[in-house]
């Protein structure tokens, strides 16, 4: 059942599923996200995601989760997988890096994870807490999402509030940089990088911060 395997295991296993040539080719998954960065007493407090999967990924691990077979998937029946797939991204460091005043930040186990699903995409959500919170002083906070391994692909939505702020000090701005060109297409283009090669890729692989998506927070 896909509540009780890995989140890349799960990928994974959708990948193979749905194509025999799509595991020759980087990424496997393509992530639409959403963040916000939490504030409390002028301190950073930690990161909200949401992020909505390709509509294949989301066919794949939803199936047999529709208890009540009545032909929709709500947050009840979507719960468990959340949980799990929440719990299990620490293995790849929740694809998120976060510096404050210059010094990056450790987090805690993740809060309040949630599925749902709008239109064909599954939407995943959760708080990523700070172990400590954070004062920016005359700092910034710098926001990196993305996969060391380029497993899975990662892009911030068009809309204007892919970044939001929460609790934010009066006057504090957050800008967004996205990777420039399309990232599939350039890891694509380059040469001698077989299945192989990404298997070999570690969460502390510096590969996929190539096309990293960076925010940056500064208050006056």
């Amino acid at each position: 059942m896909p509540t009780a395997a890995p989140f890349r295991s799960l990928v994974l296993a959708g990948v193979l599923l749905g194509s025999g040539t799509a595991a020759q080719a980087h990424p496997h998954v393509w992530v639409t996200a959403k963040a916000q960065v939490v504030y409390a007493d002028g301190k950073v407090t930690g990161v909200r995601h949401s992020w909505s999967f390709d509509p294949e990924y989301s066919a794949f691990v939803t199936q047999g989760l529709d208890a009540n077979k009545d032909g929709k998937l709500t947050p009840d029946e979507l719960a468990s997988l959340a949980a799990t797939n929440t719990e299990n991204l620490a293995e790849f460091g929740y694809f998120t890096k976060l510096k404050v005043a210059g010094k990056e930040q450790a987090f805690t186990e993740p809060k309040e994870p949630g599925m749902r699903m709008e239109g064909n995409a599954l939407t995943l959500s959760f708080l990523l807490p700070l172990k400590s919170p954070a004062a920016p002083g005359r700092g910034v906070a710098a926001l990196e999402v993305y996969d060391p391994t380029y497993f899975v692909s990662f892009s911030f939505a068009d809309a204007g509030d892919a970044v939001t702020l929460s609790g934010a000090p009066q006057g504090c701005t957050a800008s967004v940089t996205r990777p420039k060109g399309d990232g599939a297409k350039v890891a694509d283009a380059k040469t001698g990088m077989s299945e192989a090669f990404f298997e070999a890729l570690t969460a502390a692989s510096n590969y996929g911060e190539q096309f990293a998506n960076r925010v940056i927070v500064a208050c006056p």
